[in-house]
């Protein structure tokens, strides 16, 4: 029987973050024959969606949200019944809010996962005694806690890297142009690879994180881990991909299983 729901990914934002999300979905699906997998839209326009971070911190006055309402009506267009935005920062509530209330007052139909929403309920139930959660993000991220916002009503606290480690390292490891993921994304170089394992650290051994959030979409490019210092490492986007699975076809999706 033809899948009735299809899987739509605002892509672009950044652009291989979008394509790692779709390869998490396949990650995440039960299938033996192509034919078993679900039917799913990624749609990639980065030069539709400026950038949130700068937005959000007021170094920029273009607003993302018109543009990520564009993608998602675009991917609706073509038949996507859910959606997940493969960035964090694009969660932020002063964006988010703002991007929901314009669809349903356009009268769109379509679901669009909270990604931040999806990642506290899944520390929730697959790590329960995890009380303090190390974020690693972006700026934007960071400085409108958008994490702690939602963690807060799950019993969950954030724990932040300090303002040098976040500047230094984190921003660095994501934004700088010689360097960072967003300008060398594939492979990423080590010096970007070496900063985010660094803030890792920080925040685990530092800062007493009981587990880490890979809270940009970007950051598992370069850490795949499951575990650092012994410690559980979540990828959000790894979540979201089994939230949009589960939100199609919950019989599909695969048992989690934190080594594979």
């Amino acid at each position: 029987m033809p899948q009735t729901q299809i899987i739509g990914i605002v892509g672009g934002v950044g652009p291989h973050a979008g394509l790692d999300l779709g390869r998490k979905v396949l990650e995440q699906t039960r299938a033996t024959v192509d034919q078993e997998h679900l039917n799913m839209v990624l749609l990639s326009w980065p030069r539709c969606v400026p950038d949130r971070t700068a937005f959000l911190l007021g170094q920029s006055n273009d607003d993302p949200v018109p543009g990520m309402v564009c993608c998602v009506q675009a991917l609706e267009s073509v038949g996507a019944t859910v959606a997940g935005i493969a960035c964090n920062t694009a969660h932020a509530p002063r964006l988010f809010s703002r991007l929901i209330a314009t669809l349903r007052s356009s009268g769109s139909g379509i679901v669009v996962i909270n990604m931040i929403q999806e990642v506290a309920r899944f520390i929730q139930c697959h790590f329960p005694d995890v009380r303090r959660v190390g974020v690693l993000a972006t700026d934007g991220t960071v400085t409108t806690n958008t994490y702690g916002e939602v963690f807060s009503r799950e019993d969950l606290t954030s724990v932040y890297p300090d303002v040098q480690v976040q500047r230094e390292l984190v921003h660095g490891a994501i934004y700088d142009r010689t360097y960072g993921i967003k300008a060398v994304s594939s492979p990423v170089s080590e010096r970007a690879r070496a900063a985010v394992l660094a803030a890792a650290t920080h925040l685990l051994n530092d800062k007493g994180a009981e587990a880490l959030v890979l809270g940009c979409t970007e950051l598992p490019l370069a850490v795949s881990e499951r575990f650092l210092h012994g410690r559980p490492v979540v990828d959000a986007g790894m979540v979201l991909a089994r939230a949009l699975v589960a939100s199609v076809e919950p019989e599909r999706l695969k048992p989690f299983d934190m080594g594979a």
